[in-house]
């Protein structure tokens, strides 16, 4: 079974604008993203595991891990986890607010959005949904 990662995504309130922001920064190759502490359980992420996004407290999507390393040496060192550039939209679920990130256990992952799109059910329209127990 996979070990997944869960982070906030700062600075985006959904998953069209995270796409627009990769878009203007040219998409250089890899997806980078970038934090402090290098995860102890790396293997297991590699292990078919994926980053899943949290926006205004909604896990709306899904990048799968390519590879973690640590860069850098002592007090500079940092870790950069690649990333699949496909993003694939998830079943939303709440979350609350956290530091950092998280491992992510792979029954508590959301299930994928199946036949839906980036230009599928609104966001806040699936939050809505969800928060209610209609979806």
């Amino acid at each position: 079974m996979p070990l997944h990662m869960i982070k906030l995504c700062v600075g985006c309130e959904t998953v069209d604008e995270l796409l627009q922001w990769r878009r203007s920064q040219g998409d250089p190759q890899p997806w980078l993203m970038r934090t402090r502490q290098t995860p102890k359980r790396a293997a297991e992420l590699l292990a078919g595991g994926s980053l899943y996004r949290v926006f205004k407290g909604m896990v709306l999507c899904r990048q799968r891990i390519l590879a973690v390393e640590t860069v850098g040496q002592g007090e500079s060192a940092r870790c950069e986890v690649s990333l699949d550039m496909e993003v694939t939209l998830v079943q939303p679920i709440p979350r609350r607010p956290f530091q950092g990130w998280r491992y992510l256990e792979d029954r508590e992952a959301p299930p994928d959005l199946q036949g839906f799109s980036e230009e599928g059910a609104p966001p806040e329209l699936a939050r809505r949904l969800r928060e209610i127990g209609a979806w």
